[in-house]
């Protein structure tokens, strides 16, 4: 139907109201009660207009278009109401906006400017309400609040939670919880709805929670954001929740080709950024919910993987780990043939000789190389990845005039650092890489009844210390610089360590390896002393100021240094280097030779799984780019289906700890090197994927316009 406004003819369907069809049409009335994604109810008075053949003005949220209906909204009636109603919210609100977390953004601000309602005519009242900060996430500020009940409707209709409610309290109506109980106790899912919907900033987050340097995206769902390699977390947990495992599997697969190996053996950066933390100290367990659905998953996913035409350009990839093998998954889907070279004798780079079978078995690896093979094959009658093990490429770039197009170097950290202190050169001085890569092959020595030392306090430094207790040893120390409150090992590793028998000494300084009493140029001994403090001066070298009487010798046959890795043979390759062997690269993986890009921890140093796969990535898409394609990468393997708004209030168990998978028992996992933590069940899986917030659905909600964007 059609209607005048302000003298301009609007169409309007059938059931909109006046204000509905003016904001459609980009003709802009005040309105506060009114929320793209609410009902109106019709009390801020803010949108007066005057209909013709109506006696005085009426919201234009509760009145009906009409065929024929002429509307002026800036009738002198309507707007001296309007007025009225403006400077009645006013007259209790602070004046003070420069120190609101809306300021420039608030809808409140954006009217009375509109508006022309000048500071000057408030008749301020004091309202002196104290702000509520006691809740977790949310902080509510009374004093900004104007009664709306925008919160209010968000909670009861959009999210069906209803836990606010307008309360009246000694300091007249405000916004609450009955009986005033917390809003955990009232059960709330702190799902960030009322505050998404709030035009004034009364209800907040909580100060400090959002880093101002990301995008508000990103700050409101940060697992996403923290995520090296962005998966898309609430959405697989929710397919997880119900039981939807294939298609929990196949949005982890739009990012990464290895959810099963995440799922045992990621640094889980998206659980430390989890909202959650801040609810009561401990996170959803999104990394074994990955492993959760990558063993259920049926890969019905496959037939919705990109298949690109063929280009006839050829990539090189050196190094199959977690990088390359991305990459090369990516580039072969954007149509490149690509050969990849190892050389090592299988695939897998660091995950595979990196890491001990316990947390990562060859299966699991072999499996998930398999499935990348498959899936980037299309119906070519010529494999689109070639794997060539066993060959070492000492010059990167020689291959460039070997008939291929484009070269990554993703060689990763192989050479194991020793420090130059006194004893490091005894026989019986062991490198982590050396260590673990035997181990993984078989071929390590039997430690039964050997004392062993490993030197360092990461998670490459228990990988060492468990593998020596599995290898046998009478007795496993560990001793690190740092004190363990800050030691970059995660608190679950040291714990089952521990369990194992491992002994840590931690913030102790390596004074020196002795050799043993029989002068045969073996390890007996190491000696380390008690740090005192430890800090970086003013030119950021390290200072170590020891204990007086903290010296501390243990007698040791084998000493493990897990202090550090470096690339291999990068001296030699030509490019530009840093810090010694890494690998000078842009943002796009560019290096110094025209045509060669590299990536993961040859450029980074090391770091994880998940931040190679993430630079993998990168590079694939900077390589399309660069041999004529667009570098879109990322794809849609399930159908991506709207969320549920409407999540009702927080089931039992919702606040409480994380759900625990079953472990085997310590005395009977430290003899041998099979898996030790199972995959969650569907009921534990269920459950904790249920305690996700849902951060989310905030994204979902409509922002109003501010009259300036009309």
């Amino acid at each position: 139907m059609k209607l005048s406004i302000n003298g301009t003819e609007v169409e309007a369907a059938e059931g909109q109201n006046v204000l509905e069809a003016a904001l459609d049409a980009g003709i802009y009335i005040p309105h506060l009660c009114k929320h793209p994604d609410l009902e109106a109810v019709g009390g801020c008075r803010l949108c007066m207009v005057e209909v013709e053949g109506t006696d005085g003005p009426v919201c234009a949220c509760k009145t009906p278009v009409a065929e024929g209906m002429v509307v002026s909204t800036t009738g002198e009636a309507a707007e001296r109401v309007r007025k009225m109603a403006m400077e009645l919210i006013l007259a209790t609100h602070p004046t003070d906006c420069t120190g609101c977390p809306k300021y420039g953004k608030c809808e409140l601000q954006s009217m009375y400017q509109y508006m022309g309602v000048s500071p000057t005519r408030w008749r301020v009242k004091s309202r002196p309400v104290a702000t509520d900060d006691k809740n977790p996430l949310i902080t509510h500020m009374f004093t900004r609040c104007i009664r709306c009940g925008r919160c209010v409707r968000a909670c009861r209709e959009l999210r069906g939670v209803g836990v606010l409610d307008y309360q009246h309290t000694e300091e007249g109506i405000r916004i609450g919880t009955d009986g005033s109980v917390s809003l955990q106790q009232a059960g709330c899912r702190f799902c960030g709805a009322c505050i998404e919907v709030c035009p004034t900033g009364s209800i907040v987050d909580t100060l400090n929670m959002f880093d101002e340097n990301k995008s508000y995206a990103d700050n409101v769902v940060p697992c996403r954001s923290g995520c090296p390699a962005h998966v898309d977390i609430p959405r697989y947990l929710r397919h997880i929740r119900n039981g939807e495992y294939t298609q929990a599997a196949a949005v982890v697969r739009e990012k990464v080709p290895f959810p099963e190996s995440l799922g045992d053996i990621c640094v889980h950066n998206c659980q430390g950024a989890c909202k959650r933390n801040g609810l009561n100290g401990t996170p959803v367990s999104v990394c074994r919910l990955k492993r959760a659905a990558a063993v259920r998953d049926e890969g019905t996913w496959k037939a919705n993987v990109r298949h690109e035409p063929l280009t006839g350009k050829r990539v090189a990839v050196v190094g199959a780990g977690p990088a390359g093998l991305t990459a090369a998954l990516y580039c072969a889907e954007k149509g490149h043939q690509v050969k990849v070279f190892e050389a090592n004798e299988k695939v897998g780079g660091q995950m595979r000789y990196g890491i001990p079978a316990y947390r990562l078995p060859d299966e699991t690896v072999d499996a998930e190389v398999a499935t990348i093979l498959e899936i980037s094959q299309a119906s070519d009658p010529e494999p689109r990845i070639e794997l060539a093990c066993g060959a070492r490429v000492a010059d990167p770039k020689a291959l460039l005039s070997e008939g291929f197009d484009a070269v990554l170097v993703t060689i990763g950290t192989h050479d194991g650092t020793v420090l130059p202190m006194a004893g490091h050169d005894l026989e019986g001085v062991v490198r982590n890489t050396d260590f673990l890569k035997a181990a993984r092959r078989g071929e390590a020595e039997d430690l039964t009844g050997l004392r062993v030392m490993v030197l360092g306090g990461g998670n490459v430094a228990y990988d060492c210390a468990r593998t020596a207790v599995r290898l046998g040893a009478a007795s496993v120390d560990m001793a690190c610089l740092e004190a363990e409150a800050v030691m970059t090992s995660t608190p679950e590793e040291r714990a089952e360590a521990a369990e194992e028998g491992v002994v840590l000494h931690d913030a102790y300084a390596f004074t020196s390896i002795n050799e043993s009493a029989e002068g045969s140029g073996k390890v007996g001994s190491m000696t380390i002393h008690k740090i005192e403090r430890f800090y970086f001066d003013e030119n950021h070298r390290a200072v170590t100021e020891l204990l007086d009487g903290g010296e501390m010798t243990i007698d040791v046959d084998r000493v493990i240094f897990a202090v550090g890795q470096k690339p291999e043979g990068t001296a030699d390759m030509g490019f530009e280097l840093t810090h010694g062997p890494y690998i000078v690269a842009d943002a796009e993986g560019k290096t110094s030779v025209e045509g060669v890009w590299a990536a993961g921890d040859c450029v980074t140093g090391t770091k994880s799984v998940i931040a190679a796969i993430a630079a993998g990535r990168e590079c694939a898409s900077a390589i399309d780019r660069a041999l004529g394609g667009d570098g879109e990468i990322d794809g849609e393997l399930t159908e991506h289906e709207a969320p549920c708004q409407h999540i009702g209030r927080a089931p039992e168990g919702f606040y409480g700890e994380a759900v625990q998978p079953q472990f085997r028992d310590a005395e009977e996992r430290k003899h041998d090197f099979d898996v030790f933590e199972c995959p969650y069940t569907e009921q534990e899986a269920t459950c904790e994927a249920s305690r996700c917030l849902q951060c989310d659905l905030r994204l979902t909600l409509t922002s109003p316009r501010l009259w300036n964007e009309y």
